[in-house]
């Protein structure tokens, strides 16, 4: 196993984490100016070295929120991730400057085989003392069921995946290759709120010139500031080579009052 030598990827990671501190001062022209420096560094880094086998995929996320009868919010977030034998790790800053809001975090998850069975552990933890963590497990070659679980310390954090993190999961679906796939995933809170639910219905299919279309419809459904909602979301996506882009529409977002849009651009490398 090789790891890239440390003097090229230190500087990106120490920056990252500085510009967090500062980004609260800088707000969106800080925080624009560290994902274009991280995107031209990531793309950098990775040529001076020589060849190894850790891909990196830097990203850049815009969100949108907006309620009736509240004032509308925008955020930003940035995140590195590198991915190897050991795993996929990431590092990354949301800001949110009407509310006032920077969090940095990190992050780690892998895959191993055991019996047949794909166990898939993770660990993320972030300022202002959250910590947390899944399991999660799969068992199957083209027809596959799944389970998982996932524990946080309850401190706040800001959920990037808009699904609840103390949770238990299911999963099925049918899988024509690695990269084209059909699955339903139900994802049902089990500590604080137990009647928010998500479904996931997720289409994954490989086009030519290793280009990519994704598609996930989600069903929510539970109390949301004191009342039961059903609503229904969609996220659309669309990979050029090394290019992704992540379009998606989440009404009332995280059970919160508001309804978000995000926008994600990467790049792999």
């Amino acid at each position: 196993m090789r790891f890239l030598k440390p003097w090229s990827t230190q500087p990106v990671l120490c920056y990252l984490f500085n510009m967090s501190k500062k980004s609260q001062r800088f707000g969106y022209h800080g925080l624009t100016f560290l994902s274009v420096t991280l995107l031209f560094a990531c793309g950098l880094t990775h040529a001076a070295d020589e060849p190894n086998p850790i891909q990196y995929k830097p990203s850049v996320g815009l969100y949108d929120f907006s309620s009736p009868g509240l004032p509308s919010k925008q955020a930003m977030d940035v995140n590195l991730r590198g991915s190897s034998d050991w795993g996929n790790a990431w590092v990354g800053v949301y800001r949110s400057p009407v509310d006032a809001l920077t969090q940095t975090r990190v992050g780690w998850d892998s895959t191993y085989e055991l019996l047949g069975f794909k166990i898939q552990p993770s660990l993320q933890t972030a300022s202002g003392g959250f910590w947390g963590g899944s399991l999660g497990t799969e068992y199957g070659e083209k027809f596959f069921v799944g389970a998982g679980i996932g524990r946080t310390n309850l401190r706040n954090y800001f959920n990037l995946n808009f699904d609840p993190n103390d949770a238990w999961s299911l999963s099925t679906g049918y899988r024509w290759s690695p990269q084209d796939f059909v699955a339903v995933q139900v994802v049902r809170d089990n500590r604080l709120n137990p009647d928010q639910q998500h479904v996931h219905l997720v289409y994954r299919r490989p086009l030519a010139d290793k280009q990519r279309l994704i598609v996930d419809l989600i069903f929510k459904s539970g109390t949301s500031e004191g009342e039961y909602i059903r609503r229904r979301g969609l996220m659309l996506g669309y990979d050029w080579g090394d290019v992704g882009l992540r379009i998606a529409y989440d009404p009332r977002v995280n059970f919160s009052s508001y309804d978000m849009t995000r926008i994600i651009l990467s790049k792999h490398y």
